[in-house]
Formats: structure tokens, sequence, C-alpha cells
């Protein structure tokens, strides 16, 4: 059976369109995120510290020095000061943990006024930054305010020989949708060409996973 022309072209346009759109929707890439370059000048306070284990702090009682403390964050979450043992820490901000320590001074002495300053922070797992895979030293690092992807590899030594840094991901955990969204990262791009434009604003939790070439 012969078609004429016209119907041949309809067909033809057909196919190719259903090969584009397969073509499309089989190899779907990952969404990116906005470059945090044309943010630079938009610093904006981080969420305050929360404590975490190993976290090394500074405890000040005022009029009271010797009720003062240099601790650290016990695996367990506990910190012991003068007069005050096992007192809970993790999970805590200074000014909250300020307040508890406070009001087991209030036994002792008549309204204490207490600080806590964080000296070295390892924070929970919750306000970290992950970096697995290809890099030079994989860590997880202590998230901090308008911390940038650029910050994180420089943290870790930048990428290793081998690595794919332009196939690279991120996961992020979105807490509107209560599920874990995927973001491509053009890390190559960021390092080797110095293209600012591959620089992104990173969040607590992040993990960026850096995979090998296959060459």
């Amino acid at each position: 059976m012969r078609f004429g022309s016209g119907v041949s072209r309809s067909l033809l346009g057909a196919g190719l369109a259903a090969s584009t759109l397969g073509g499309c929707m089989g190899g779907a890439a990952s969404p990116e995120l906005p470059s945090a370059s044309f943010v630079a000048l938009e610093e904006k306070p981080g969420e305050e510290y929360v404590i975490g284990p190993l976290d090394e702090l500074t405890i000040f009682v005022w009029r009271n020095p010797e009720l003062g403390a240099k601790v650290q964050v016990r695996p367990d979450g506990r910190i012991t000061t003068p007069l005050i043992a096992d007192l809970p820490a993790v999970g805590k901000t200074p000014a909250v943990l300020a307040e508890d320590i406070k009001g087991a001074l209030t036994k002792y002495i008549e309204n204490p006024l207490v600080s806590v300053i964080v000296d070295k922070f390892s924070g929970t797992y919750s306000q970290q930054v992950r970096i697995v895979g290809a890099t030079e030293k994989p860590a997880s690092l202590p998230y901090r305010a308008n911390m940038t992807l650029l910050d994180a590899m420089i943290a870790v030594g930048g990428l290793s020989e081998f690595a794919a840094g332009n196939r690279a991901r991120l996961v992020r955990f979105d807490r509107a949708s209560g599920k874990q969204q995927e973001y491509a990262l053009k890390i190559n791009k960021l390092l080797k060409q110095g293209d600012s434009s591959a620089n992104v604003r990173l969040a607590p939790g992040d993990v960026i996973i850096i995979p090998e070439s296959a060459f």
C-alpha cells in the first residue's frame, strides 16, 4: 500500500517527536540549585547553633569564676561542671543550656548569670554537611551560616584524580514534602574552570555525593 507524500511526512514527523520525547523522559537530569553567586551580597544569619557531641564549651558564671569551666560534651551528650553532674547538653542552643545551668545553680547562689560559648564544634548530624565519594578526604563538616559548595570542597581538599565532578549530586531532605530531593552539581566547572555560577548555597544536613569517572 502506498501513501501520499503528505501522509509520509506526517508519519515521519510524529516518529521524530516520539523519539525525542522518549529520549527526554529516559535521560531526565536532576534539577540544579540556584547559584550562590547571585546572592553573595545578601548575607543572612544562620539558624542558632545546636550543641552536639564532642563540642568544646566555655561556661562562665558572673562573679563566680570558680563555678565556670571549659568542658567537652561527652559522647553520651552530657557535661559535668562544678556543682552540676551529668547535665544534658546535646540538642540545646547555648542560650538554653545557660538557662539550665542557671536553674541548677540557684540551689547554691542567688540569681546566677550564666553564659555558654561554643569554642570548637562538631554539630549534630542534622547540622552537618557530609561529602562522600571521589574526594581527597571525605568528611562530615559542621554547617555554618551561608556555607557554600566551594567552602565544603576547600575543606575536603578538592576532588580526587578520577572524580567525575560534573556528575556529582546533592541530596537534601525537603521538610515541606517530607522527602529527599536530589540536585545536580557541576564541581569541575567550579574548581577547574572557576565558574562561580556552579557555586551553590548549602543547607544543614546536605549530603554531597561525588562519583568516579568510568574512564
